[in-house]
């Protein structure tokens, strides 16, 4: 394993379920500490929480400045100009820690994988590509990586994953419209998406917790 990994377990027993938080450019892995405490999957038993920290590397768009990045950012627009060999080598290693949970005892259908930002990107690129069916999936203000190549790398053992999706309505980094996009993308491609958005900028707000409590509830359970 080369991503250094933060791990939370919820009680002393053996962990039924693991949750997996992918945080954003720049950020870290403490930042979804909180979740632990905030998100109560006490219905679902024991949970380990695992926090992975993107590798330091340049990030172009802030002029070459070295900071944890899943992928460099190319440009402003993300679409047109995307690091295919960052993201290809993040969700590379996204999967290995599944894997790395599977021979731990978890079962694929008991994990969950999400993120926000770039790190919702990679859940949704790796996620997609994950030849296990895992629980589900959840993106936080992020968008579709790869979309082109989407529907023919789509693994079929998730393709009937849930996936949860949330955006804030005043984003300025990532455009509501590039969520929006990735929901009717996914939805055209036959993936059951539950879609919030909220009054907020690029963050996470109380509501959308909740949202993702109930829905971590329903697919871990």
């Amino acid at each position: 394993m080369s991503l250094q990994t933060i791990e939370l377990n919820t009680s002393g027993a053996e962990p039924k379920a693991t949750v997996i938080v992918l945080h954003g450019l720049g950020a870290d892995g403490t930042d979804f500490l909180p979740f632990g405490d905030e998100i109560d999957l006490s219905s679902v038993g024991p949970v380990r929480w695992l926090l992975p920290r993107a590798p330091v590397r340049p990030v172009t768009i802030n002029n070459g400045y070295r900071m944890r990045a899943w992928y460099d950012v190319l440009g402003a627009d993300l679409a047109k100009r995307e690091d295919e060999a960052g993201l290809r080598a993040s969700f590379a290693e996204v999967l290995a820690l599944i894997e790395r949970e599977i021979a731990r005892g978890i079962p694929a259908r008991r994990i969950a994988l999400g993120g926000f930002s770039q790190g919702c990107a990679v859940t949704f690129g790796a996620g997609l590509r994950c030849p296990h069916r895992l629980a589900g999936l959840f993106g936080m203000s992020g968008y579709l990586p790869l979309a082109a190549t989407t529907a023919a790398e789509a693994q079929a053992a998730n393709r009937d994953v849930p996936v949860f999706q949330a955006h804030g309505r005043r984003d300025g980094i990532v455009a509501l419209a590039r969520g929006e996009q990735a929901r009717d993308t996914l939805k055209s491609l036959g993936y059951a998406v539950e879609w919030h958005d909220f009054p907020m900028e690029h963050s996470v707000c109380a509501e959308e917790v909740r949202a993702l409590e109930t829905f971590l509830k329903r697919v871990l359970a």
